[in-house]
């Protein structure tokens, strides 16, 4: 329930990446994939008549069920194959396949492995391109074009870039004490202070292939196949068509990448052939049509996930259980909804706030504090605009509370610096004129025993331990991790003013039940996200809170002589029983607004 959980997933030292933005993107993935298959769902029909009018034939594989193939694997510089070129460059050549077969192979499920040494040619280690080329092609034919057995219409080929070229890693942070600094394989150390760096675009090549043959056999028809399935069918003058190839590197995760320079000289690869189901390969295709939209919409200024989230993600999908993790997909909804709820309580409840009795001004201070931390620290870390915005537009809505909590003025007499006016906060009265105002400094008092020998202990950690970008990152981020760690600590001040007054009908129920429940689903992202012990502990420490909250309200029960927010209390309002008795019938409609006016202090006991 604390402020800062709002840019949990942006501290370099948290291993896990933001649940939100891994639900993002799971469900911009699946409303990829609803989208894709609705197209596949749609009838097929001819798009193109014959000049004589005859409807168009529909299409057929040239690959029947379990015709027996050979498969061919190149490794090469081009991007264009040359049988008498690349003959060579062949790392994988197994005969005796069958298309469409599910139990072949060792393992029973249609799949054959090979591990082969490649050499690596002098121009890929110069950072120059590298293509493997798959052929499935019918067996009794050939690969040449100058052979007799050679037939166009009896192969199936794909060609996909072996390498990925990526920014070289820059890392700007050391030790501010030793000036050490541990980067990551193949990253560029850049020393403190240095602005300007271009990082280098280097290869990288991942040692899994995953190579699949789509079974499938289905009647497209010429000129309406679905998009994006149109890109990958490819008809021949009969009408007929090859089965697809699909390179398939989905599941390569960023982290497994390797660099390919001057010193690979070979590389291991683990290669794998398998047929793969129709729908299966539209899955990929809508992952694939997603990259291709997010590489898009960064062209146009926009943000894209990084290789981390992406990671994250589809290590997610891999270890969760389907059913948890589609209910974790459904609550996050209610995540947002209670989010907004929570909010408009919120403000709802300091907007017609009438006396700040029970309440915590110091709190609500702190949370300003804790809300400008947040900003700053993610702003040093280069945010996503939207994250840096719903932080902006929180921190406003923490400065607007200060205006409730206190009287601003300016003091035009004692000018700062002979020119500008003072800003002086004056207390409310309903503030200072109860207990109040005592508890609330008793309980900073009591909690700044414990918080600062604590942030002086963090900070000494994060200076020995930590790596940062120069002292006033350093600041932020022991700042920032601080208040991750230890900002529930902030909500006690209220607990004990509840416990003084013996009353929790100052507290804003709606909007901390919401924020309760938030945090609940928080604690089932805890188990859903792959995330260290200690972090996973973290989660629960806002619950903890909460349920004192509902002890406090349980063993605090409806007092007649305690004031509401509207000022006015039980005994107020209810009439006694001797007026009771004395009031004439025609004094009836005085008792229905005596009794209405009744209702707010007693009906509002816990709100």
């Amino acid at each position: 329930m604390s402020g800062v959980a709002a840019a949990q997933g942006q501290q370099p030292q948290a291993a896990p990446a933001s649940k939100w933005h891994i639900v993002r993107s799971l469900l911009f993935q699946m409303a990829i994939f609803y989208f894709v298959t609705s197209f596949f769902r749609k009838q097929s029909s001819p798009t193109q008549t014959p000049p004589d009018g005859s409807p168009v034939k529909p299409g057929f594989n040239t690959f029947p069920n379990l015709q027996e193939m050979n498969l061919y694997v190149f490794l090469t510089e081009f991007p264009e194959f040359d049988v008498q070129r690349d003959r060579a460059a062949v790392v994988w050549s197994e005969e005796g396949l069958r298309y469409g077969s599910w139990n072949d192979g060792p393992q029973k499920d249609g799949s054959r492995y090979k591990t082969a040494d490649v050499s690596v040619p002098d121009s890929v280690q110069q950072n120059g391109s590298w293509y493997i080329h798959v052929f499935c092609v019918k067996s009794g034919f050939s690969l040449d074009p100058n052979d007799e057995d050679y037939s166009p219409n009896a192969m199936a080929y794909s060609v996909k870039p072996m390498n990925k070229y990526r920014k070289r890693r820059v890392h700007n942070t050391a030790n501010l004490i030793t000036g050490e600094a541990e980067a990551a394989p193949g990253a560029i150390k850049v020393p403190r202070g240095t602005v300007g760096v271009i990082p280098d675009v280097i290869s990288y090549y991942h040692p899994n292939l995953t190579l699949n043959i789509v079974d499938d056999q289905t009647a497209w028809t010429k000129g309406s196949v679905p998009v994006p399935f149109d890109q990958y069918i490819k008809f021949d003058e009969n009408g007929g068509y090859s089965p697809v190839i699909h390179i398939n590197d989905y599941w390569n995760l960023a982290q497994d990448y390797q660099p390919l320079n001057d010193t690979t000289k070979n590389v291991m690869l683990n290669m794998v052939f398998a047929p793969l189901a129709l729908f299966k390969f539209q899955m990929y295709v809508s992952m694939t049509k997603q990259n291709t939209w997010n590489t898009w919409s960064q062209s146009l200024g926009g943000t894209d996930p990084t290789d981390e989230e992406q990671d994250t993600l589809k290590q997610t999908l891999l270890d969760t259980n389907p059913y948890l993790l589609g209910l974790t997909v459904a609550v996050s909804i209610l995540h947002s909804v209670f989010e907004f709820l929570a909010f408009k309580n919120d403000v709802q409840f300091w907007r017609s706030r009438k006396t700040l009795e029970g309440l915590s001004v110091r709190s609500v201070f702190f949370n300003v504090f804790q809300s400008l931390v947040v900003l700053l620290y993610i702003l040093d870390n280069e945010t996503n605009m939207i994250v840096i915005i719903s932080v902006f537009i929180g921190l406003c809505i923490d400065f607007w509370k200060v205006t409730k909590v206190v009287n601003i003025r300016l003091d035009r007499e004692n000018l700062i610096a002979g020119v500008l006016p003072r800003i002086v906060l004056v207390d409310m009265p309903s503030y200072t004129q109860s207990s109040t105002k005592q508890y609330d400094i008793l309980a900073f008092r009591y909690l700044s025993w414990f918080l600062f020998p604590l942030f002086l202990c963090y900070g000494v950690y994060s200076l020995l331990y930590h790596e940062h970008k120069g002292w006033y990152s350093f600041v932020l981020t022991m700042c920032y991790g601080f208040l991750l760690t230890f900002g529930f600590i902030t909500m006690t001040p209220q607990l004990f003013i509840n416990y003084k007054l013996k009353s929790v009908a100052h507290l804003p129920w709606r909007m901390l039940t919401y924020k309760a429940l938030n945090t609940f689903i928080d604690d089932m992202f805890a188990f859903v996200i792959k995330m260290p012990t200690m972090y996973r502990i973290g989660c629960f420490r806002d619950d903890i809170v909460f349920f004192i909250f509902l002890y406090q309200r349980w063993i605090y029960r409806v007092d007649p002589k305690r004031v509401n927010e509207f000022g006015t209390s039980g005994e107020d309002t209810t009439p006694t029983r001797t007026e009771a008795e004395g009031n004439a019938p025609e004094d009836r409609p005085g008792d229905n607004n005596s009794e209405q006016g009744s209702k707010p202090a007693l009906d509002k006991k816990h709100d």
